[in-house]
């Protein structure tokens, strides 16, 4: 990846500390969020989001829709991210990852019932989930300060940046009936936050500070799924 790309992504980052002026400052700020005042609004924002819509409807789902049907669902969506996990795969030079995901694919499209079904897992094919915000990491861009997007949730200027390669990847963004396409997408949302009622609600009971423990696990997370222990980085004006 070229350092002109790394120019550009470090400059919109520094750029975005000067125009909200929202810098977290002290000895007590960590350097990856200095939006972090800013930040925790938009946390918030999206927590009242959820308690006031999307919890709501994700219960309803898991109580009405069958767990057959759910499982379905889930399936669904999950063989078409495992699609674009074998384009980023090769783009990764990751040989292994790209073959099994696009096997993976194949298989549950095909036999699979357009993925209802996940006949790959029974068959011993390990799904790794792969996005273009990887894909960049994976040639050196580096994360940027941690941001939190309004509805999206936890991300970094590297991952956000990177989210309209990744809707163009999605096979629903490619559905040219728009009806359907928000259906799909709206069905998305639900079955991702369907599934994670239990995660949702064990965060908030048990975490001092939900905001601190969401941000941190959402960069170990990341830098876990890519391999690698990224060097100290500071993004604060300081």
């Amino acid at each position: 990846m070229s350092s002109t790309l790394h120019k550009l992504l470090q400059t919109a980052g520094l750029t975005a500390l000067l125009a909200l002026a929202g810098c977290a400052s002290g000895p007590a700020a960590d350097p990856r969020d200095p939006l972090e005042p800013l930040n925790r609004g938009i946390y918030q924002f999206n927590v009242d989001v959820d308690r006031a819509l999307l919890k709501p409807v994700a219960t309803a789902y898991v109580d009405v829709a069958p767990a057959p049907v759910r499982t379905g669902v889930n399936n669904f969506f999950g063989n078409l991210r495992d699609g674009w996990s074998a384009v980023n795969g090769v783009l990764q030079l990751r040989p292994r990852e790209a073959t099994e995901n696009g096997m993976r694919f194949a298989i549950n499209s095909t036999f699979g019932l357009v993925g209802l079904l996940d006949i790959a897992s029974e068959m011993g094919l390990e799904r790794t989930t792969l996005d273009f915000g990887m894909t960049l990491g994976r040639w050196g861009v580096p994360d940027g300060p941690y941001l939190m997007l309004p509805l999206l949730g936890p991300s970094t200027l590297r991952d956000t940046a990177a989210l309209p390669v990744d809707g163009q990847g999605n096979a629903v963004g490619q559905v040219g009936h728009i009806p359907t396409r928000n259906e799909l997408r709206a069905l998305s949302v639900v079955d991702q936050r369907a599934g994670l009622l239990r995660a949702g609600d064990m965060l908030q009971e048990a975490a001092l500070d939900p905001y601190s423990f969401l941000r941190d696990s959402y960069l170990q997370r990341r830098h876990s799924q890519m391999g690698v222990t990224p060097p100290e980085e500071r993004y604060d004006l300081e």
